[in-house]
């Protein structure tokens, strides 16, 4: 298929879609991976909603600045700190333009963080990065207009599991989120690492163990190539093991998703814990599907987590 408007694409999306862009192979460098989420996100980012503002890369501390979406409006607003998917090597606020503006339309300041990539910087510069963004956002958000005290954090993908541990890391700071969005996310790498090849080859629609070298492409870009258990286990990279002190948490993921088993499992310790949750589980729809609009549980999913953070105390 050869992407040449947004609206062809459109008219020929499906939940292979991530096959369609890719053609017969998957990206092997994280250069490659790039260039692929960025023409991704062009085409999934154009007709952004209505907001009060916009601003652009604000500083945020030594390498990281983030966009800031103001909803329309007199504040106080509620704030959503969002970090990004793209394995930890690729992914901007620019490719997730359009969901930030989403939450924005729907009355949040949304702080949309360029947090630093791997392998350029690998674990734990990115972790570190979301950590000072929350804090940072909490000290800061009153000057949009937001409100520290209806505080959220929330990311997609890799952004789901930076924005698990920084909330766990968090537990007991007064920039601790009150609410965590969990979308379609990996909280316990070493299962990542344990997934049937076969899964993932017909997953991503690719065949020559493709799906494995991908998946290692990703880890070995955040954590190295030489893992040990402990690394793996530590919950600043795998939240899964410290569930307990995560906050209420909305997860959501698709069931043609590679990664549901990994929203799966942190059910379970959220409910063994006793930690307040939902968990959603929309039906043959692929990973990154929240941002596929044209796919039609998209924007359900997104009012959903948008009245679970409006309920949180």
């Amino acid at each position: 298929m050869t992407l040449l408007s947004a609206e062809g694409f459109m008219s020929d999306a499906s939940p292979d879609l991530l096959s369609q862009l890719l053609g017969s192979s998957l990206p092997s460098t994280p250069e490659e991976m790039r260039e692929l989420l960025e023409r991704f996100g062009g085409l999934l980012n154009q007709g952004l909603p209505e907001v009060g503002a916009f601003h652009e890369a604000v500083p945020v501390c030594d390498g990281v600045v983030t966009d800031v979406v103001v909803p329309r409006g007199d504040g106080p607003h509620p704030v959503l700190v969002y970090f990004h998917g793209g394995g930890w090597i690729c992914g901007s606020p620019t490719t997730h333009r359009k969901l930030g503006h989403r939450f924005a339309e729907a009355g949040f300041l949304v702080l949309n963080v360029d947090y630093r990539l791997a392998p350029e910087y690998p674990f734990p510069t990115p972790f570190e990065d979301c950590m000072s963004a929350l804090r940072w956002a909490h000290a800061e958000c009153a000057r949009w207009g937001g409100d520290p005290e209806r505080f959220f954090v929330g990311g997609d993908s890799a952004g789901a599991n930076l924005s698990a541990a920084a909330a766990v890391a968090l537990a007991g700071d007064p920039a601790c989120p009150k609410a965590a969005l969990l979308i379609y996310g990996v909280f316990d790498f070493a299962a990542l690492g344990g997934l049937p090849t076969s899964e993932l080859d017909s997953n991503l629609a690719v065949s020559g163990n493709d799906g494995e070298k991908l998946i290692e492409l990703m880890m070995g870009s955040y954590l190295g190539s030489d893992r040990s258990d402990e690394l793996l286990c530590d919950p600043r990279v795998s939240p899964l093991h410290a569930a307990e002190k995560l906050p209420p948490s909305h997860v959501v993921v698709g069931s043609a998703d590679v990664l549901a088993s990994q929203s799966e499992s942190l059910v379970k310790q959220l409910e063994k814990a006793g930690i307040t949750h939902e968990h959603f589980v929309d039906a043959e729809m692929p990973h990154g599907y929240v941002q596929m609009e044209f796919l039609p549980p998209a924007r359900p999913a997104i009012e959903r987590m948008v009245e679970f953070l409006r309920r949180t105390p």
